[in-house]
């Protein structure tokens, strides 16, 4: 969607205070804005969309306790050579062209 804003404009704000049981999310992230319009439909009593602003950035309210954040220390460099070995020897690293064939049939 073209907005007319730059990448920076396109910001992700989160308010909460101690008080209130209430998050207020303001985003255009696109990804955000799909998980947030899912969330809502599935769970109206937790979640609800508020606010539009015609620019690509849409507002929720919702209830404290469903949002959280996840903070993830970086992988030490033995924790990245035995992920990385563990997935070459599980074949993640494969080319396309050297897995099996499989069959489809149309019935």
């Amino acid at each position: 969607m073209r907005t007319g804003l730059t990448e920076k404009q396109k910001t992700t704000v989160i308010y909460f205070d101690e008080h209130s049981r209430i998050i207020e999310v303001q985003t255009h992230n696109t990804d955000l804005k799909k998980q947030l319009t899912a969330f809502a439909a599935k769970h109206p009593q937790c979640c609800r969309q508020t606010d539009d602003d015609e620019q690509g950035g849409l507002t929720f309210d919702i209830e404290k306790g469903r949002l959280s954040f996840r903070l993830t220390a970086p992988y030490s460099e033995e924790r990245r050579k035995a992920a990385s070995k563990q997935a070459k020897q599980n074949g993640v690293h494969k080319k396309v062209a050297d897995l099996p064939t499989v069959a489809i049939r149309h019935y």
